[in-house]
């Protein structure tokens, strides 16, 4: 069975950036919906027991087309919504540290270049989609976007995601309306990077 990533901080923790009222929704409702959506199709496929970023993965095993699409969209909003959940805190905002500030400023030249790049993937995105910043199998980092609930894994592309911008009207939109880049702008003051420099540490093993 899979489970909700369980909130360190309260709803209001993260305002100004994310106001109480999207973040309730946001997980509540919606990431919640994908949890319980993911577990009823992922018992009838009989991959119950599989790991999320496996069955992610490995859709092409599951036969049945429409479970397979339900696993893709629902599989992956449980995905990237514990990664996104995951990565914000109201400790959050500043710059990248340890090992992950190191890699960031050689690849991409500084962590201004950086978010340069990522808000432009987050805000070209056409409709609702994700940017991400992920490790690939070599442990370089590239940045990428996916429509809808897509990510790296479920693309195919063996890379790990670190980092991802939710660019769906339901992360935003109640307190930015359509200014999509504003929200980009502030949800870096949220961005706990502890937790990503943990996460890339795991990943470029």
């Amino acid at each position: 069975m899979f489970e909700q990533y369980k909130l360190p901080y309260a709803y209001d923790a993260l305002e100004p950036a994310i106001d109480a009222l999207t973040m309730e929704t946001h997980y509540s409702k919606h990431h919640a919906t994908y949890t319980a959506t993911l577990n009823t199709l992922a018992e009838k496929a009989g991959v119950q027991d599989t790991e999320i970023t496996s069955l992610l993965a490995n859709l092409s095993k599951i036969g049945d087309e429409a479970i397979r699409n339900g696993i893709r969209n629902n599989g992956g909003g449980y995905y990237n919504h514990n990664l996104y959940f995951k990565i914000i805190s109201p400790r959050g905002g500043g710059e990248p540290i340890g090992a992950l500030k190191a890699k960031m400023d050689a690849t991409f030249g500084s962590f201004d270049a950086f978010k340069e790049k990522i808000t432009a993937l987050a805000t070209g995105q056409f409709g609702s989609g994700w940017a991400w910043m992920s490790v690939t199998p070599a442990g370089e980092l590239v940045l990428s976007n996916s429509a809808n609930q897509d990510n790296p894994i479920s693309q195919g592309t063996g890379n790990t995601p670190i980092f991802g911008v939710d660019v769906w009207e339901h992360a935003y939109y109640l307190k930015y309306k359509n200014l999509r880049a504003a929200y980009v702008k502030e949800f870096f003051n949220v961005v706990d990077w502890n937790a990503v420099n943990a996460l890339y540490e795991a990943a470029a093993k």
